[in-house]
């Protein structure tokens, strides 16, 4: 009996044993990894990065080499001071710099490599690399790095700069020491730009010596290249039209109506691209970053939102014709303003009464006042004249994030009833608390592409692209929401009596002085007030000059907005860049010189300063003209003498 019940207890175990086995190995195990290996060492072959081109060709982003000093923090070996002071020298760091580098590689890990100086020079690495050897647990890693082969554009190219640890934690394909897109289009294409790296899987001995391939590099894989893309943008353009910035504040966006694509996306004031690159990437960042005052890096173009001002009138215009509120010959009076109840709304000295062509090109507040509450007053409360007009508006691509490739953006602003029922409470408020929104103040706001997307709009008679800055992926095609039209709430029919309105801005109205021999452009001037809160103060600022257009006037080729902080009226500055803008597209030329010389000689950093200064801001708010000195716009000239010419 002792017997069985010894044998008994003997296969009991045995049956424990192997089925707890069986369990770990067929139900709590887990697939061998090589990546979990520590006796496999992991090195990464990274691919080339896609070039970026413009749409004439012309290389905007190459690559260059890199190199970088990686560390495994248990593979160091303790370093006396002499093999230290030399290992410090070569790197070009300080003995606090080591200790610091090493102890956030170990506390990333102790096992896995991780960067420890980045981006060395070609120089630094021929000499660094002879001694490599002597200095366990760090070796050097190639990689590419960009080369900017161009000065201009930085808020459209951007730049790569290493991931953090909520990147890498968001997407594992990286890893620390990665470069990623952080703005522009290497952000917003970081995918296709990028690549696939490659990775060699190196067997150690019990020593942690390299013996070899693991299994003979049969899991080794070869880095795929970043494709090659083409951008919408015509270098040249947005070459000149940063010259035509600098000096001031704003931003121009100029975008081809027939298909959508951006032409030009500048901001002022900008940067040389090629500061974002290399060893003295973060501190050329941080400089940017902490100029709280010019803003470089936030892009004017897409960020930066405004009053439209006037040019918002064609849009009323629109809008009260397809609501039937108003006919094309209708007149009204304007008493140099439009008055409502004891207030006024102010104009300036222009033939009277108006009808809508004198309206446009004369820009008659009190005219599109009028016009603004026949469209709110055909509906039966103002609610819901709000949200009718609002829907036209928006129709245009106002309020909207647009559904672009565009890194950043703003969605501007267009208010609807539930904008005034917050204000003031619900059905608590009356047309003529809204009436600035009739010339493009009140609650309205837009960004420069949203209004140049409007003008591409009107000058296609009621339909636009999606803008976009991508036109070719090597081996891809471009999305069809970019080559879908979007079309908007206003008939066709409505729209002839409009651009012939913007188009006698140019011949008889407030941008006459502005016309280029032989084309026909069609615009709109615009003057934006502008307020700041200076030491707690609601301060009435010098005016933004804005101005639209499009050109020509049947099939145009580019429209375009212009924004100038604090530029005053918008012939002054906007209108005179923009018609150069226009020029220099269609002609590759400029005739009006006296125009580029205006804007080249003045300077508007005076105006700039002013909120910080104390000083005034004179008369009517009016922009002073301060003339450059003569060396500066010789300098100028220069410039525009060497950008290059396709």
């Amino acid at each position: 009996m002792r017997k069985l019940l010894l044998l008994t207890t003997v296969v009991l175990v045995g049956l424990v044993f192997i089925a707890r086995l069986f369990y770990l190995q067929i139900y709590g195990g887990y697939e061998y990894d090589v990546f979990e290996d520590t006796a496999i060492r992991k090195v990464y072959n990274y691919p080339k990065r896609g070039y970026v081109y413009d749409r004439n060709g012309e290389l905007l982003v190459a690559n260059q080499p890199s190199y970088d000093v990686m560390v495994i923090p248990r593979e160091v070996e303790p370093l006396d001071s002499l093999e230290l002071n030399e290992f410090c020298k070569l790197l070009k760091i300080t003995k606090e710099d080591y200790a610091r580098k090493l102890e956030r590689a170990t506390n990333y890990s102790p096992r896995l490599p991780s960067p420890f100086v980045p981006q060395l020079s070609k120089t630094d690495y021929a000499v660094l690399q002879e001694k490599m050897r002597k200095y366990e647990g760090f070796y050097i890693q190639k990689r590419s790095l960009r080369s900017y082969q161009t000065t201009i554009g930085a808020n459209v190219l951007g730049d790569i700069g290493e991931v953090n640890r909520s990147i890498i934690a968001q997407q594992p394909y990286y890893k620390l020491g990665d470069l990623i897109g952080k703005q522009g289009v290497e952000k917003t294409y970081e995918d296709i730009l990028r690549g696939v790296k490659g990775i060699k899987f190196i067997q150690k001995d019990r020593f942690n010596k390299d013996i070899g391939p693991f299994k003979e590099g049969k899991l080794d894989t070869l880095p795929v290249p970043g494709k090659d893309i083409t951008i919408t943008i015509d270098s040249q353009l947005q070459a000149y039209g940063e010259l035509l910035m600098t000096n001031k504040r704003g931003g121009i966006v100029a975008i081809e109506p027939s298909s959508g694509e951006i032409l030009a996306m500048v901001s002022g004031p900008s940067y040389n691209p090629n500061l974002l690159v290399g060893r003295n990437r973060s501190e050329n960042f941080n400089k940017l970053y902490r100029d709280s005052i010019a803003k470089p890096l936030f892009d004017r173009g897409l960020q930066a939102m405004y009053p439209p001002g006037s040019p918002f009138k064609t849009l009323n215009a629109l809008v009260a014709l397809q609501e039937g509120v108003v006919t094309t010959e209708e007149r009204f009076s304007c008493a140099m303003g439009y008055r409502y109840g004891n207030r006024k709304m102010g104009c300036h000295a222009h033939r009277s009464p108006a009808n809508m062509n004198i309206g446009i090109y004369e820009s008659c507040n009190a005219y599109f006042a009028n016009v603004y509450r026949r469209i709110m007053d055909k509906y039966d409360t103002p609610a819901e004249g709000m949200d009718n007009w609002s829907k036209h508006i928006k129709s245009f691509g106002l309020g909207d994030y647009l559904n672009n490739d565009l890194s950043v953006g703003q969605p501007g602003k267009v208010p609807t009833a539930a904008t005034y029922d917050r204000a003031y409470g619900k059905n608590r408020w009356y047309t003529t608390f809204t009436i600035s929104n009739a010339i493009g103040q009140g609650e309205v706001l837009a960004t420069p592409i949203q209004l140049a997307n409007m003008a591409a709009a009107i000058g296609n008679r009621g339909y636009y692209y999606t803008p976009h800055i991508i036109k070719d992926i090597e081996g891809e095609t471009i999305p069809t929401k970019f080559t879908t039209p979007n079309h908007t709430t206003i008939d066709k029919r409505h729209f002839e009596p409009v651009v012939e309105g913007m188009y006698d801005v140019y011949n008889k109205g407030t941008a006459n002085m502005l016309q280029v021999k032989g084309i026909d452009i069609c615009g709109k001037t615009g003057t934006a007030e502008n307020f700041a809160i200076i030491d707690s103060v609601k301060t009435q600022l010098t005016d933004h000059s804005i101005f639209v257009a499009f050109a020509p006037k049947d099939n145009p080729k580019i429209a375009i907005a212009v924004f100038v902080e604090n530029g005053y009226f918008g012939s002054r500055f906007a209108g005179r860049m923009a018609s150069l803008m226009i020029e220099y597209y269609i002609r590759g030329e400029i005739t009006r010189k006296d125009m580029e010389n205006f804007v080249l000689r003045y300077s508007l950093e005076h105006e700039y300063e002013k909120p910080y200064s104390g000083e005034s801001f004179g008369i009517n708010r009016q922009t002073t003209l301060e003339p450059i000195s003569e060396e500066e716009f010789q300098n100028l000239l220069k410039l525009k003498a060497e950008i290059p010419k396709s």
